[in-house]
């Protein structure tokens, strides 16, 4: 993963989440309940490091914007 950078979590309330999952589904199904709750950025697909096991996601929160009620 890349390195977090200092305006991702300059506030408080901003979160910086790294999702480690056995396969995509488990990632993204995780990415999305966190959605549902917090106003998130979200990260379309997942990544596989060489040699490790599962996937990686990074998504971004603001814990300080709940999400919409639909």
């Amino acid at each position: 993963m890349d390195p977090i950078h200092e305006t991702h979590v300059s506030e408080p309330g901003l979160v910086v989440v790294d999702i480690a999952a056995a396969d995509d589904a488990t990632a993204l199904a995780f990415q999305q309940l966190l959605a549902d709750r917090w106003a998130t950025a979200t990260a379309q697909r997942t990544t596989r490091d060489a040699g490790e096991p599962g996937v990686r996601l990074r998504c971004y929160l603001d814990l300080r914007q709940p999400a919409a009620c639909s």
